[in-house]
């Protein structure tokens, strides 16, 4: 079992930045591929960047170029650092774990139906 626990959402001005964390519990975050998504009211819950252990990253386009995922194993914690941020960022952004093998290629995940455990979401409000 994994539990995560989003913080660092608020309200941002268009044009400004913004870094979420996920701290999670558990001896084995290492062991676990990792995910941040986003939902806006009346839409569905979309991928907004994925980070494999091996350190292999997704971005989806809305982000692309906007967005950096990290991971500190060491501290058990995901990042996602947002900048440039638009009012069509608004949402409440989740992150995600699934468990995931040594191997696998590219070892990240995007779909939502992939993931296991969930955090309880932070809102960010981007105001034009």
């Amino acid at each position: 079992q994994v539990q995560l626990v989003e913080s660092g959402g608020g309200l941002v001005q268009a044009g400004g930045s913004l870094r979420l964390s996920c701290a999670a519990s558990g001896r084995t975050f290492g062991s676990y591929a990792l995910g941040w998504f986003r939902q806006a009211p009346g839409k569905e819950r979309d991928i907004v960047a994925a980070i494999g252990r091996n350190g292999n990253t997704y971005y989806g386009d809305s982000v692309k170029g906007r967005a950096t995922i990290s991971r500190d194993n060491a501290k058990n914690t995901v990042y996602l650092q947002m900048n440039s941020l638009k009012p069509e960022d608004t949402a409440v952004y989740y992150c995600a774990a699934v468990r995931s093998g040594p191997f696998n290629s590219p070892g990240y995940y995007v779909g939502v139906e992939e993931y296991d455990y969930w955090g309880q979401g932070t809102q960010v409000t981007v105001s034009s």
